[in-house]
């Protein structure tokens, strides 16, 4: 597989952290050149042909490097991928050339329905098989590496006969992809399921993780007046979230990080402060990592 990333590799976002590009924030970013390392889109979002849309990313793309970030592949989906969806990212793919791709480990489409959400699979041999297909068919198709995001849960399956982590860990080893670490969905699933997150990030496949997402969530009470967290993206990254990306900056380096922000946008000086706040933390544990090294 090659790498298409255009002008601006993928090792130019190493230490930068990014935020989703807003159409509220086109104009403030084209006149103003923030310095913030990199956007991230959703590709569905730009699969027509034209349009503002277009121009205003066109013209970003020219002066940041841009990650595509897939909602739609349905990739866990009991079967075959859409064609045309992946013909259109495709494309798209080739009009942009971004540093990094990622789609879920989810599902979204059955028979003919489309769901406006992303669903948890089952841990076990006949899907790991199916999403491993699906994968290098992505990969073979895109000529490039796809990085699979693991999923925020609020259950688990019965009859799962892989821990999440395994399953992950086989898929990269089956196909070769990437791995986009999301640490609130991290802290979510082990709020939710009585996971320690640390230990989660511990045993997680760090080794292949080139992209973390951080984002906010709401927290509720289940039937039993448990915590029960729901991955919305629509506040401030949580303190226990920052200790989480922090312990894994420590075994990882680096990474580029997005600041994921989706509903209930704030302005422009909002977002920017919590990715520098992120940058900042890649600084401070960089130079930590580099003293002990020396040391």
């Amino acid at each position: 597989m090659s790498s298409i990333e255009g002008r601006f590799p993928a090792k130019a976002m190493l230490g930068r952290a990014g935020v989703g590009l807003k159409a509220e924030h086109y104009q403030h970013v084209l006149q103003s050149a923030p310095d913030i390392g990199f956007f991230e889109v959703h590709a569905e979002n730009y699969m027509g042909d034209g349009g503002p849309p277009h121009r205003y990313l066109a013209a970003i793309r020219e002066r940041y490097p841009l990650s595509l970030h897939g909602v739609g592949l349905s990739i866990g989906a009991a079967r075959p991928l859409d064609r045309g969806h992946l013909k259109r990212l495709k494309h798209l793919i080739d009009r942009y050339e971004p540093s990094l791709f990622s789609e879920h480990l989810a599902w979204s489409s059955h028979d003919a329905g489309f769901f406006n959400d992303l669903l948890p699979l089952p841990y076990t041999s006949e899907t790991l098989q199916r999403v491993v297909e699906h994968i290098l068919e992505v990969q073979d198709t895109l000529g490039r590496q796809m990085l699979l995001e693991n999923p925020s849960t609020y259950l688990a399956f019965l009859e799962s006969t892989y821990s999440e982590i395994d399953f992950i860990a086989e898929i990269v080893r089956r196909t070769g992809c990437g791995l986009l670490l999301d640490v609130n969905n991290v802290h979510v699933a082990s709020t939710n399921q009585l996971w320690d997150p640390f230990t989660y990030i511990d045993a997680y496949p760090l080794a292949h993780v080139a992209e973390f997402h951080l984002a906010g969530h709401a927290t509720e009470k289940d039937e039993g007046d448990r915590p029960l967290l729901i991955d919305t993206h629509d506040r401030p990254v949580d303190d226990l979230v920052w200790k989480l990306y922090a312990h894994a900056l420590e075994r990882v380096g680096p990474v580029p990080t997005l600041i994921e922000w989706d509903a209930n946008v704030p302005p422009w000086p909002v977002l920017e402060a919590e990715a520098k706040r992120a940058e900042n933390l890649m600084n401070s544990i960089g130079t930590s990592r580099t003293r002990s090294a020396a040391e």
